[in-house]
């Protein structure tokens, strides 16, 4: 069987495979490599005072590893900068926040080209390579000008810009064109995919061909959907573990009969957490027999700390639960629990479970597996109400969720109040069909079928990886 190396910024295989993010990425990359005998490879998150190239491997709970150091000049113009800052921001549809430095841009090279040469020499004929997100978009064609003729994969975890706005970041044409050196280009949803076709044929002037197939720049790449979801058997292991159960109780016994929302979201101008504050002040507004009977649990762990505009989000996000608080509380009740730290699995399994309504309401989202791994928590007999915002991906395949428009605060006030008062059979209607969704999405599937796909690829790319090493 062919070897499996994945490629990602950050190396986030747990040591400890209960233990995982809210989003649960880094679990299912995880399953990922446990099938498929391989390596992930990426930076350390560490810095040292030179490059060195040096790789350091581990094992991660039955995961080999491949870590690099970066230099501090690296963080600041690579991760900091050009993902973080330009990308993340521009692919979100927040140009306003975008940064188009050239210092950015060139660290986003350098260390993209570095990464590059670092793998060459782990590559072994036959690997599969499979690349992770936005800030490694240009390491294939690196790889393929250092000799590389294996297959390469690449997944966008993040929504593709719209052409329109896409146009805005300097060298934008240059950047596309680096994809043209993968092999097979997924997607989430057909969303994002239909927005990169429409780039490549209209701003490229490029061409379709066969089923997903674009050709553009000299060379042909193959495209496709791959929704991600969760490790359903795992996560519905973590629920029923002993600490899963513990932390229902805990949440239960503290709610004191009062039913709990719960939103669970990395800290981001992209989860819409300001938009979701207003319109839960909304709907204690709207709905004063209600209150005292509810209250929002929101686990915020703080990320990216050091970008400006994050910090300015966390500011805001303080003062606005404070406000909240400050007119609605009581002696006996507080409307909003603002938390500012990271959870384990099992423990979010059990929140999840205790919480009536689940709230995932991004702005922009490429697919939100909390909304999937709220699903999954749930006791089948009375299950909580998914309020899912219509721009995440994820809403693509839970239809029978709650969608609703995040940006209008009367919208999340009704939902909340309609998800609050539903019926049991229309609840349990409801969660049958999304645990449905969210078990035909499971991570093993979405791995198997890419793996699958990238192993299916024409032989016609042959073509495109001797034009991309030229």
């Amino acid at each position: 069987m062919s070897r499996l190396i994945v490629v990602s910024n950050r190396v986030s295989a747990p040591v400890d495979p209960a233990a995982g993010s809210a989003g649960g990425l880094a679990m299912a990359l995880s399953a990922a490599l446990r099938k498929y005998d391989g390596l992930w490879f990426g930076w350390s998150g560490e810095t040292v005072d030179h490059w060195t190239g040096e790789v350091k491997i581990e094992d991660r709970a039955g995961v080999t590893v491949g870590l690099v150091d970066l230099e501090p000049a690296d963080v600041d113009e690579y991760y900091n900068g050009y993902a973080n800052k330009t990308l993340w921001p521009l692919f979100h549809h927040r140009i306003d926040l975008a940064q188009y430095e050239r210092t950015y841009g060139e660290g986003y090279e350098r260390v993209n080209r570095r990464f590059a040469e670092v793998l060459a020499p782990l590559i072994q004929p036959g690997d599969m390579i499979w690349i992770h997100d936005y800030h490694m978009i240009p390491m294939a064609r690196d790889l393929r000008r250092l000799g590389v003729k294996n297959r390469i994969g690449f997944f966008l975890h993040t929504p593709w810009p719209a052409r329109q706005l896409l146009v805005t970041l300097p060298h934008h044409r240059r950047l596309v064109e680096s994809m043209f050196a993968f092999d097979l280009i997924g997607f989430h949803t057909q969303e994002w995919c239909d927005l990169f076709t429409d780039y490549v044929v209209t701003e490229a002037r490029g061409e379709l061909f066969g089923h997903g197939g674009l050709e553009c720049f000299g060379r042909k790449v193959q495209t496709g959907v791959f929704p991600i979801g969760i490790d359903v058997d795992g996560f519905l292991a973590a629920r029923d573990s002993t600490l899963g159960a513990r932390t229902y109780d805990r949440m239960a016994a503290s709610a004191v009969f009062r039913s709990m929302i719960v939103g669970v979201d990395r800290l981001d101008y992209s989860k819409g957490l300001e938009e979701r504050l207003l319109g839960y002040e909304q709907f204690l507004q709207d709905n004063p027999s209600m209150r005292g009977e509810v209250f929002l649990l929101q686990v915020t762990p703080i990320s990216r700390d050091d970008v400006d505009s994050y910090q300015d989000i966390r500011a805001r996000l303080d003062a606005l639960a404070g406000r909240v608080n400050g007119a609605f509380a009581d002696m006996d009740w507080q409307p909003i629990r603002y938390l500012n730290r990271t959870y384990r699995r099992d423990q979010l399994a059990g929140i999840y479970r205790a919480a009536k309504v689940g709230l995932v309401t991004p702005l922009r989202d490429g697919m939100n597996l909390v909304a999937k791994e709220y699903v999954c928590a749930q006791n089948p007999d009375d299950p909580g109400v998914l309020i899912l915002s219509r721009f995440a991906g994820a809403a693509e395949q839970m239809g029978e969720a709650l969608l609703v428009n995040p940006y209008s605060r009367e919208e999340l006030s009704d939902a909340i109040h309609k998800a609050l008062t539903m019926p049991l059979a229309e609840r349990i209607r409801k969660w049958e069909a999304l645990m449905q969704v969210v078990r035909e999405t499971d991570v093993s599937i979405w791995r198997d079928d890419y793996v699958r796909a990238l192993l299916a690829v024409d032989a016609d790319a042959d073509e495109g990886v001797a034009d991309a090493a030229a």
